[in-house]
């Protein structure tokens, strides 16, 4: 049981330091200083629709803790894909967790980056892009094209460590909702849903 509970703080601290790297190599692309909780990514998670039989899309996973919450959630490694633009990361997400389609790419050229998935309709969107490091328009954008992959009505989930949604409302084009504000993440996380009507 000791030996057990040394491993996993030691995975847990190879997971800090590895986020930690990626932030100082790149602070725009990395959000936060320290990977999101494992309290934050169950409620991100929770949105996914295990019953719907149509893949995850996940932006930004990092070190994978979201991506471990979609899986524990029910969804088969099969069924999720996965974008990640460090490469870094890209490379231990594909030696973490077998049978994930990661794509080392960029999120916001999806025609491209998706390749053979780019046609396909996702169940929903899981993202922890650092949209306030990017430019509204871009952040719209995005949305926009999320949105046009998945079915009405079915949400793309975005955290964010400032106080309002990162996307302006428009309610001709899409719905906000404040989704959660969960304290028990460093920085403590907002949690935001876009859905088409």
């Amino acid at each position: 049981m000791e030996l057990r509970l040394k491993e996993r703080l030691g995975r847990k601290f190879d997971e800090e330091i590895r986020f930690f790297k990626g932030w100082i190599d790149g602070p725009k692309r990395v959000g936060a200083i320290c990977p999101t909780s494992s309290i934050t990514a169950g409620r991100m998670a929770s949105i996914v629709d295990t019953t719907s039989c149509l893949p995850v899309l996940e932006l930004g996973p990092g070190t994978g803790i979201i991506t471990k919450a979609i899986l524990k959630r029910g969804i088969a490694p099969e069924n999720l894909v996965s974008i990640e633009y460090s490469t870094d990361f890209y490379q231990h997400l594909v030696r973490t967790f077998s049978g994930v389609n990661f794509i080392n790419g960029d999120a916001f050229d999806l025609e491209r980056t998706l390749g053979a998935w780019k046609d396909k309709t996702f169940d929903s969107v899981v993202s922890a892009i650092p949209l306030l490091s990017f430019p509204m328009e871009r952040r719209i954008a995005l949305l926009e094209d999320l949105l046009g992959r998945i079915p009405a009505g079915r949400p793309v989930m975005q955290i964010t460590y400032g106080p309002v949604s990162p996307i302006i409302a428009n309610p001709d084009r899409y719905r906000i909702r404040h989704y959660d504000f969960v304290v028990r993440n460093i920085p403590p996380a907002q949690l935001w849903t876009y859905s088409r009507p």
